[in-house]
């Protein structure tokens, strides 16, 4: 049940006393014997809030120090390109995180007047920097990205991306966590740091301008002449986070007239925001609820774009349609994409999480290209898109990213802001908004009906449903239908889905287990309507309950 001022203005007691939260960043000390507290890597780095004792100096010490141990054992001696979003915590993370590194001799490179960065551009240049290198030659680079995504004021959060360019996989973070806690145990004495004025003026530390590569580069990927040209209206709402200066820069650089930031503010609180249908703050760009203020202006827009604080994530918004189900919006893309990429060889394949829309499936099959299914987490697109064989890959939670224009790797992590660049690019080419487009591929595929609901689940039943084998399923028939596929490994790439994945023939569910909640979430869809998806609710609760 939504909160009953879903969707309004956040008011002063909704808000984070920003004080408090810095202070227990420094204060507070984690439990090494707390699993509540320990270092903990899900699909998008060690998440938590200074206040409970899940990110503090402490742990960004010890995964920073973890991190270059890590890097010593793998070889790697070239910078550590590092940027930071919006969030209060993330600066404080930031400057913690250069003592270490220049504590350990390592070169890094950071924004230029310590600059908010997003994640894309964090990716884009460890990549640049990579690409300049030959095959066999020492010297790549990695990096750091300070944020906890979307998640709320009180969060901080850290994640490191290996010379791949996009977020580390598990072989590699459960090495780091490892380390981190043990650092943790150990009382810290292993990590070498020093003050953060000798560190930000040290010759390590080289200012790089992430924002002016970023943007220069963009008319590799998305046709900008066509969305100047075009000259249609552009509402672009930053929600607070790092992306708040890319959008500016792109209108000057590309001459895009039309291109309006509809909200330039940065605050800490993100005291702008209107509240997530839980009634907390939260950057979500594709909630209704969380991004209710730009769409209420959408009518001023030909397309409007939200992002999240680190801008790996997109929203889009018509006049026509209101908020995009980024499902659907996946679906224009890659439909849209697939037709007007023309360079792109006739192998690249189309990646999704296996918890996204089965109309990307009918769309991928109408366009006579390969789908990879994947478990949940967009490490699994790195090699695809690092190698050029996966022309596009997207989540359900509004992440994607996708080839140049000629084949090649844009970037290996999700890139929000060029989302919400092809929205526009759609609209100018085809004179068609994405959801309009939309519509059109429903009437051809099918209108199906998605949702995500929660249940209660303990530390020890989240660990049987991560376990489950397909022969623990006892079921023949789901809602109806016979079932005729039981998944606990993802078919893309044979890696664990860490859950349970049920398919009929114009339906399915998965279940996974929260990384941080006592609870796991329930994905279902239905071809046959909203009473169908409901009944395959209440029964995907049931099988799950018996299987566990």
């Amino acid at each position: 049940m939504a909160h009953p001022r879903a969707g309004q203005p956040a008011q002063p007691e909704d808000l984070i006393d920003v004080d408090a939260v810095e202070r227990a960043y420094y204060e507070l000390h984690p439990d090494p014997a707390n699993p509540d507290q320990q270092v903990v890597f899900g699909t998008s780095g060690h998440r938590g809030s200074s206040l409970n004792s899940a990110f503090n100096e402490d742990h960004v010490l010890a995964m920073t120090q973890a991190i270059v141990d890590y890097r010593d054992e793998a070889g790697i001696t070239g910078p550590v390109f590092i940027g930071f979003d919006t969030h209060l915590l993330s600066i404080p993370a930031w400057k913690s995180a250069l003592e270490v590194l220049v504590g350990n001799d390592v070169e890094v490179m950071t924004a230029e007047n310590d600059a908010f960065t997003p994640t894309p551009a964090v990716s884009r240049a460890i990549l640049a920097f990579n690409q300049t290198l030959d095959a066999d030659e020492s010297g790549r680079a990695d990096g750091i990205v300070v944020t906890p995504s979307h998640n709320p004021p009180a969060d901080g959060g850290f994640k490191y991306n290996p010379p791949s360019g996009g977020p580390a996989d598990t072989s590699i973070t459960s090495v780091i966590a490892a380390r981190a806690n043990d650092l943790l145990a150990g009382g810290l004495k292993d990590v070498k740091r020093v003050p953060f004025e000798q560190a930000r003026g040290s010759h390590l530390v080289t200012d790089y301008s992430f924002i002016d590569n970023y943007v220069a580069a963009l008319n590799d990927v998305i046709d900008m002449d066509a969305i100047r040209t075009s000259g249609i209206s552009i509402g672009a709402d930053p929600m607070g986070g790092a992306s708040v200066d890319y959008w500016g820069a792109i209108k000057e650089f590309y001459g895009l007239d039309g291109l309006t930031v509809v909200n330039p503010d940065v605050d800490p609180a993100f005291g702008f925001m209107t509240l997530d249908t839980d009634g907390a703050v939260r950057m979500d760009c594709s909630s209704p609820n969380a991004m209710a203020s730009l769409i209420a202006q959408r009518d001023k827009f030909d397309i409007a774009t939200g992002n999240d604080a680190d801008a790996d994530r997109h929203g889009i918004v018509t006049a026509d349609a209101g908020l995009m189900n980024p499902n659907h919006y996946l679906a224009v893309a890659i439909d849209y994409l697939f037709t007007h990429r023309p360079q792109w060889s006739g192998d690249v394949a189309v990646g999704k999480t296996l918890v996204s829309s089965s109309l990307i499936d009918r769309v991928v099959a109408g366009l006579g290209r390969k789908l990879i299914e994947v478990p949940v987490g967009f490490k699994y697109f790195v090699d695809g898109l690092l190698g050029g064989t996966i022309g596009f890959g997207g989540e359900e939670s509004a992440g994607a990213s996708f080839l140049t224009k000629d084949g090649q790797v844009w970037t290996t992590d999700k890139d929000g802001i060029l989302l919400d660049l092809l929205a526009s690019e759609i609209l100018a080419v085809t004179g068609k908004t994405p959801s309009q487009r939309y519509a059109e591929l429903a009437e051809q595929y099918g209108e199906s009906a998605y949702a995500r609901i929660d249940a209660p689940a303990n530390r020890e039943q989240k660990a049987k449903l991560s376990a489950l084998s397909p022969d623990q399923v006892t079921a023949t028939e789901l809602a109806g239908e016979p079932i005729t596929a039981i998944l606990t490994e993802a078919p893309g790439n044979g890696e664990s889905i860490g859950g349970l994945k049920v398919t009929t023939e114009n339906a399915w569910f998965a279940a996974r287990p929260s990384g941080t909640e006592d609870k796991y979430k329930i994905y279902a869809e239905s071809f046959n309507g909203v009473d169908h998806l409901s009944q395959m609710q209440t029964e995907a609760q049931s099988l799950v309950g018996e299987a566990l």
